[in-house]
């Protein structure tokens, strides 16, 4: 079997898939450099884009990721995840819909597409709100927004910044994490692990510093979080989730997860149960 392992850059979660495929038997591994790869877009494709049985999709830039994998897909390879988990995990606001369409609890949301509306979105809201880039990952470009002086500035600045994703405004309800939050781990149908993200600061992402630690996976967080991970097309995701006084909540669903953190707390080896999934795609689709 022939696992195309899309990439940008080997970091330690790449090393740690790869070293799991290496332990395969009867596993070959093509190595797909994002910033090497051309494709063809008609049917008689390249012997290079069909290399592979299945393709692992470890690439760090989603435009990149998400095209590569769509170019795949339409030469019959199948692909984890797919481009239509990776187009709606790598935008929040599509996230957001998915999630309310399959009636998944999230934080409370406003989305406007002015300055002018936006203020008065977080005026309605209430103070503190967090205002969030469409696209953006490892907690970059988040904003605490605790008044109304700091919502025109920080409005007035994603205006005059004026790309794509500044110019729609996502507006989500601050909730008090208590110092931490959970990072859950689904593959296919089963939520095989969760950590605890601890930090002083309001963002616990581990990229930020946050320190993690074991979270048993209850039912509430299972059931919760594999019903998300359908909501937005299942596969391989993580999930960021909050301890409200009503429950659980989802956050966030990432599509190209980071685990190199999470394997010692958890005591789950996570690549291997992410290379069984890919490996059983290559068998459905063979």
């Amino acid at each position: 079997m022939r696992v195309g392992f899309l990439y940008s850059l080997i970091r330690k979660d790449e090393k740690m898939l790869l070293d799991e495929l290496a332990r395969r038997p009867g596993v070959e591994v093509e190595m797909l450099d994002d910033r090497e790869l051309a494709f063809t877009v008609d049917n008689n494709g390249s012997r290079r884009d069909q290399a592979a049985d299945v393709v692992l999709a470890r690439s760090l830039t989603h435009s990149r990721n998400l095209y590569a994998l769509r170019l795949f897909e339409s030469k019959g390879v199948p692909c984890v995840n797919t481009s239509g988990v990776v187009a709606t995990c790598g935008d929040k606001l599509m996230t957001s819909v998915a999630l309310a369409e399959a009636g998944v609890p999230q934080p409370a949301l406003r989305i406007a597409f002015t300055p002018e509306s936006a203020l008065a979105a977080i005026e309605a809201m209430g103070y503190p709100v967090v205002l969030k880039p469409a696209v953006g990952s490892w907690g970059r470009l988040l904003a605490k927004v605790n008044d109304r002086d700091a919502a025109e500035a920080l409005l007035e600045h994603k205006t005059t910044l004026g790309s794509y994703q500044h110019g729609i405004f996502y507006i989500q309800e601050y909730v008090e994490k208590r110092g931490r939050d959970i990072r859950a781990f689904v593959v296919g149908e089963e939520c095989v692990a969760a950590i605890y993200r601890t930090s002083p600061h309001w963002i616990t992402n581990t990229a930020r510093g946050g320190v993690a630690t074991n979270c048993p996976v209850t039912p509430e967080l299972a059931g919760l979080t594999v019903r998300a991970a359908r909501a937005v097309g299942g596969g391989v995701v993580a999930l960021d989730v909050f301890e409200t006084a009503g429950g659980l909540v989802v956050n966030e669903v990432n599509d190209t997860m980071e685990f190199k953190n999470s394997v010692a707390p958890t005591g789950v080896d996570i690549p291997a149960r992410i290379v069984d999934h890919v490996l059983a795609a290559a068998r459905r689709a063979a």
